[in-house]
């Protein structure tokens, strides 16, 4: 019987929880599959994170690293605590986690919510293994770059031709201005774009006219919530939701978007930034409406698919040239099995997926 009711017949692999007495270390690792090899994902610090989210999340990077043919499978890890702490206590309770991490070689650990190249530096630091390092350790820190951003931005100009919208002068609202949602707005912003709206954890703003990018970025890296900018109307943190606006972009945390919230969204297309930003029940709402979704683990690939480059010692132009490359042509794909299929684009991506894990799972004996 399965204790945490949500195993099937492609994991998880291993579900651990890890607790250390000294530092008050509390997390949940979920490997997923490893039958690609071994498998990539996030460490992400949360305070309110549970076994099943991860899970969700593991699933996800397994579908995630598989679309995108990546010799990994998928795993996600979660600390349970507030990324916001004092620098030395976090470093103490990543560098505990990583210990934890030194007998599971089946994980290499990246950065997440909560976690950027400085924290990866700390794991790799204690086992060696880890992506998204600081470029001083030889990395591709794929935060700083942009590499997600840049990745779903791919995405979005891919789905725009289809659905008939010029991105010059289009209205971007990003929920979560964070490393993917900042990154994805100023790659959108070079294509002709205009952001229009923005939210953090604290609130939002709103400026139909186009907010500054640049001013926002810099303001954030000053500490400054968007709701204490100086620019643009403040609005609560949900009503981003309803923004008139032609891309809407989940970057946070997951189901953003949900049956209570969906019919409230204007836009032609959401592109995913976050993992799992998208609830089943809202997915079928937007295909019903011709809502273009981009199926999250298919555009916001960008990331893990720099952090295998990287893993295996590829260059930052080798990244993202692979970036460009996987997820155009991964959404091309999705689209056109969407369409055939009469059935919502997450729908085909899925089947993609799990038809590429498979095949990797009939090479393996004990995968």
């Amino acid at each position: 019987m399965d204790p945490f009711g949500f195993a099937d017949g492609l994991g998880p692999a291993k579900v651990v929880h890890i607790t250390e007495r000294r530092t008050g270390l509390k997390a949940i690792l979920v490997i997923d599959n490893v039958a690609a090899g071994p498998a990539i994902g996030g460490t992400r610090m949360a305070p309110d994170v549970t076994s099943a989210e991860c899970f969700r999340l593991a699933r996800a990077m397994t579908l995630k690293n598989a679309a995108a043919g990546l010799p990994h499978g998928g795993a996600k890890a979660v600390i349970q605590a507030d990324p916001t702490m004092d620098p030395a206590s976090k470093e103490q309770l990543i560098r505990a986690f990583a210990c934890a991490l030194s007998d599971l070689p089946d994980y290499i650990p990246g950065p997440d919510m909560g976690t950027d190249e400085l924290a990866m530096g700390w794991v790799h630091d204690e086992i060696g293994r880890a992506v998204g390092l600081p470029a001083e350790l030889g990395g591709i820190p794929l935060d700083q770059l942009g590499a997600t951003g840049f990745g779903l931005a791919a995405a979005v100009q891919v789905a725009a031709e289809r659905v008939g919208l010029d991105l010059a002068g289009a209205r971007v609202a990003v929920q979560g201005f964070g490393s993917v949602g900042r990154h994805t707005a100023a790659f959108l912003a070079e294509q002709g774009a205009v952001l229009v709206g923005a939210s953090d954890s604290a609130g939002a703003i709103v400026d139909p006219e186009g907010l500054d990018i640049a001013a926002l970025v810099a303001s954030k890296r000053d500490g400054v919530r968007l709701a204490e900018q100086p620019a643009g109307q403040k609005i609560p943190r949900d009503d981003l939701i309803g923004v008139d606006c032609d891309i809407w972009v989940p970057a946070a945390r997951p189901d953003a978007i949900r049956a209570d919230n969906v019919d409230r969204l204007t836009a032609r297309i959401v592109a995913q930034g976050a993992n799992i930003g998208v609830s089943a029940e809202a997915e079928e709402h937007l295909h019903a409406r011709d809502v273009l979704s981009l199926p999250d683990f298919i555009g916001n690939a960008g990331g893990v698919i720099c952090g295998s480059v990287e893993y295996h010692g590829g260059t930052r132009s080798q990244a993202f040239a692979a970036i460009d490359e996987r997820i155009r042509g991964n959404v091309a794909e999705v689209l056109d099995r969407a369409a055939a299929e009469r059935v919502p684009p997450v729908h085909a991506a899925r089947e993609m997926a799990l038809a590429r894990v498979r095949r990797a799972m009939q090479t393996r004996r004990w995968a």
